[in-house]
């Protein structure tokens, strides 16, 4: 029977500021971790769990499986910009990704941007003054059931936007399944090729996305074809989604994708209930031993609705922050988000707090 180890960090520092030796650097320095858990399953199911400090794992690392040590490896790694035209995308500290959809029935802001370039200018602008870092261009909601969009109509929503935001300087990613929009949006000035399909959807898409050579973002859905959101059963929702990451990650690195230009996602909301949610926010330091960056994707899901009165989507806004928030103290280094000088205003802050220079972290104990 197949044994599957992960190494999930399960204390984390708020600074490096601790005893020599006591945390280590996550992500490139993006946090700090002091202890770890290592979890062992068998068949799907989890058979142990260990508790190590930063000491006793270093200790124990030779006489521990190859795929630990890779782990651990891939947990501190520092990852390379992204370099989207004439823009670069530093991976060293989070970035804002801001969204905007040109849809009819986006879940959150379904037909605000679509029927008036003016406005949808306006909001691109308004973004990218916030301090976003990229601007994702969707065509085709992908709620839960939401209908097919012929790959036509999605080419004249996209690649207008695509086009006025090339101009403006912007970078672009291009949040599609289908290779003909992924190379019409390339072509028309997109940088990032954002597939929620995680290549899947067209059996051209991988060798497409290999010969661009453009960053791809590749997340979690448990479904396949039109209905992105069925067929969820996890055993272990955590596990199992790093498990289909690490093998969607190994398929791209198969088809040729360069390892600096993957982007991985755990698909928040895709297929997942409340609990499935809560459980991935909460693990989001284990991705980080996939070895790639990683994009959360949170902003106005109905976790946040299904926790606060099921407020409407445009209500959402302070819990998207707060999850945000979440995943800057994970390490996450893109936050995709709708609601951008908010998210921005929050991420000064959070930098501040974690600032040696202006924080005196010199009477913090030990950890």
């Amino acid at each position: 029977m197949t044994r599957t180890h992960y190494l999930r960090p399960i204390a984390l520092a708020e600074s490096p500021q601790s005893e020599e030796g006591a945390a280590v650097r996550l992500a490139g320095g993006m946090v700090y971790a002091s202890r770890f858990a290592l979890i062992v399953r068998e068949g799907g199911k989890v058979v142990s769990r260990e508790r190590f400090g930063v000491r006793e794992l270093e200790a124990a690392l030779p006489d521990l499986p190859e795929a630990v040590r890779e782990q651990w490896d891939n947990l501190r790694r520092a990852h390379a910009p992204l370099q989207c035209g004439a823009r670069t995308v530093r991976l060293d500290q989070p970035q804002v990704m801001g969204i905007l959809n040109v849809t009819p029935d986006s879940f959150s802001d379904g037909g605000q941007f679509m029927d008036d370039p003016a406005v949808a200018n306006a909001h691109a602008s308004a973004m990218l003054e916030a301090g976003a870092a990229l601007i994702d261009v969707g065509g085709e909601s992908t709620r839960p059931g939401a209908a097919a969009v012929w790959e036509g109509d999605e080419l004249k929503r996209v690649i207008p936007a695509v086009e006025r935001l090339a101009a403006m300087g912007a970078a672009i990613s291009i949040d599609t399944r289908r290779p003909g929009v992924m190379e019409a949006a390339l072509a028309a000035g997109a940088h990032v090729i954002n597939d929620v399909s995680a290549l899947r959807h067209d059996p051209r898409s991988l060798e497409f996305a290999a010969g661009s050579g453009a960053p791809v973002v590749l997340m979690h859905a448990p479904g396949e074809g039109e209905d992105l959101h069925g067929a969820a059963d996890y055993t272990d929702v955590v596990l199992d989604v790093f498990d289909w990451l690490a093998a969607r990650c190994a398929a791209a690195l198969a088809a040729g994708i360069a390892r600096d230009r993957i982007v991985l996602d755990p698909g928040i909301g895709f297929g997942k209930s409340l609990a499935d949610n809560l459980a991935l926010m909460n693990a989001l330091p284990l991705f980080h031993a996939l070895g790639q960056p990683l994009l959360l994707g949170a902003s106005r899901k109905r976790m946040i609705g299904a926790l606060s009165n099921e407020v409407p989507a445009h209500h959402r806004v302070a819990g998207s922050v707060a999850l945000a928030l979440k995943g800057m103290d994970a390490g996450v280094q893109l936050l995709r988000v709708h609601d951008v000088p908010e998210t921005m205003q929050a991420l000064r802050v959070w930098r501040g707090l974690r600032d040696a220079a202006l924080t005196d972290f010199s009477q913090l104990p030990p950890l």
